[in-house]
């Protein structure tokens, strides 16, 4: 097994120097860094995780929440976008990420225990119901956590701005010359909260009525339960001439509904999504959707854990707002 010592010894410089080199500290030339990296590379050199967590109290291990009530994992395509870039940032700074949940094998176990199982320096909670009570005791343990669209007390969280986002959804469709505006939204969560207090208070800026048959409930990523909410939109007799749905993954149960009673979009009907995923833009017709910043998202949260993992006494928890953008597409027409 190679060692520092042989790498120092084939450079000729000292093991401080080679340590100094490989943790990227800045009182080394470059040259030398360079020379070192190189080396210990071609030695095939891998450095001693478990030496490395004695000498720094730290193991250099992300963990990752990630509960998904649809159950599709993964595959669920905005927030495959964030884990990834979570992943590729946390790689970046030299951190490796592990999942955590409630069971290991056939052993239970709550998300802290979990992640004390896992000897996590931090957790970053991308998707979860925030009322459980299992999660509440990860988030006040003394654990670094990061929450992504949720904000807990002294604790940070990286924000998509969906009150913004439903006020451009809003605004953009009424300068079209929609005034019967119809949204059907996600389950009951904060982000819901946030888009339908936003898509209401809009409205009601620009003058807007909104009847109570306007709005419908439904699932996020569940494309079955908006096209049963659009079929009820379209049995109204003054029916909306514009439809926002909760994503765009959603929103295909609604263009199907619509194929099915024989209306053309945007033709006869207008269409919004949410979340820009790239199955938006390869509809025909392309599909109109505000897309969130899923990439930034996700490498904000495992930046800012990793400066609270490294630098606890001076850390200040905070709030951190991305920015998204209006994606036009051809589902939205004049009238």
């Amino acid at each position: 097994m190679v060692t520092m010592k042989d790498i120092a010894k084939k450079c000729g410089v000292s093991s401080a120097t080679v340590s100094k080199a490989l943790n990227g500290h800045s009182d080394i030339g470059q040259e030398t860094t360079e020379l070192v990296r190189t080396v210990a590379r071609e030695m095939g050199y891998l450095p001693n995780a478990a030496a490395r967590a004695l000498k720094t109290n730290r193991t250099n291990n992300i963990g990752v929440l990630f509960v998904d009530k649809t159950r599709c994992g993964l595959t669920h395509e905005y927030f495959s976008s964030v884990l990834n870039s979570v992943k590729v940032e946390a790689e970046r700074l030299g951190y490796d990420i592990t999942f955590i949940s409630k069971n290991i094998g056939s052993f239970t176990m709550d998300y802290y225990e979990h992640a004390r199982y896992r000897n996590c320096d931090g957790v970053v909670i991308a998707s979860v119901d925030f009322t459980d009570t299992d999660v509440i005791k990860l988030v006040e343990s003394d654990i670094p956590v990061v929450t992504i669209d949720h904000v807990f007390n002294n604790r940070t969280a990286i924000m998509s701005d969906n009150i913004g986002s439903m006020e451009e959804i809003v605004n953009y469709v009424y300068v079209q010359g929609h005034r019967k505006v119809a949204y059907i939204h996600g389950e009951d969560t904060l982000v819901t909260k946030k888009r339908l207090g936003s898509f209401y208070k809009t409205c009601m800026d620009l003058g807007i009525d909104v009847p109570n048959g306007y709005v419908k409930a439904g699932l996020y990523h569940v494309p079955k339960s908006s096209g049963l909410a659009t079929r009820e939109l379209l049995g109204l007799k003054n029916r909306p001439t514009c439809i926002l749905y909760p994503d765009d993954f959603s929103f295909l149960g609604g263009m199907s509904e619509l194929e099915r009673q024989g209306l053309r979009i945007p033709e006869d009907i207008s269409v919004v999504g949410h979340d820009g995923i790239l199955l938006s833009q390869a509809l025909r017709p392309r599909l109109t959707t505000f897309r969130q910043d899923a990439e930034s998202i996700g490498r904000e949260a495992a930046a800012k854990l990793i400066v609270e993992i490294e630098n606890p006494k001076v850390f200040i928890p905070t709030q951190i707002m991305v920015q998204g953008s209006l994606l036009i597409g051809d589902t939205v027409k004049q009238v």
